[in-house]
C-alpha cells in the first residue's frame, strides 16, 4: 500500500472510530487519549431502582392512600407483618427501563373525596419529576390505573404494626 493509501486508511479508522463513540454518547478524541472520565464506561439502572424512585414519589402525593391492587396489597400487608420483612416502596409501580428512556405503569388507590384526576396529574407531575433528576432517564409515559377508593369508615388493609 502507497503512502498515501496508509493515511487514507487510518483517517478512515479515525472517523469511523468518532462515528460509533458519538453514536454510543461517548466523548472525547476519536484517536484516543481518553476525554472526559465521565464518557468512560456505561451506566445502566436497574428497573427496580426506578420502581423505588417512582414509588416513593407517588406515595408523597396528597390524596393517595395506598399503592397496588387488592391482592398485591393483601400480600404486601402479610408479608410486612413478618418478623425482619420490609415494606415494598415498588408495590403498585411497574417499570420498563431502556438505555436512555423509561415508562412506567402505577395502580393507585385514592382517598374519598378528592379529585382523582387532580391526583393523577399531581402523582404524574411528582414521578417524571423525581425519576428524571435521580436517574437522568426521560420518562415517555407515566400511566396511572385507579384500582380503589378508600372510604373514610373502611378499615385499612395494612394496619399499623403492632409490638408483640
Amino acid at each position: 500500500m502507497t503512502d498515501i493509501g496508509q493515511r487514507k486508511t487510518s483517517q478512515t479508522l479515525r472517523q469511523d472510530s468518532a462515528t460509533e463513540a458519538s453514536a454510543r454518547g461517548q466523548t472525547g478524541r476519536a484517536s484516543g487519549g481518553g476525554g472526559a472520565p465521565g464518557g468512560r464506561g456505561k451506566t445502566t439502572i436497574a428497573d427496580g431502582v426506578v420502581e423505588k424512585i417512582a414509588g416513593l414519589a407517588a406515595r408523597d402525593v396528597e390524596g393517595v392512600h395506598a399503592m397496588g391492587g387488592g391482592l398485591a396489597r393483601t400480600f404486601g400487608a402479610v408479608r410486612d407483618r413478618v418478623p425482619g420483612g420490609t415494606k415494598s416502596v415498588s408495590r403498585g409501580v411497574k417499570a420498563e427501563v431502556g438505555e436512555v428512556q423509561t415508562a412506567l405503569d402505577l395502580e393507585i388507590v385514592v382517598e374519598y373525596g378528592v379529585s382523582i384526576a387532580d391526583v393523577a396529574r399531581d402523582v404524574r407531575e411528582n414521578v417524571v419529576a423525581a425519576v428524571e433528576r435521580m436517574t437522568g432517564l426521560e420518562v415517555v409515559e407515566v400511566n396511572i390505573a385507579v384500582s380503589d377508593v378508600k372510604l373514610p369508615d373502611e378499615e385499612d388493609e395494612e394496619p399499623e404494626g403492632r409490638l408483640q
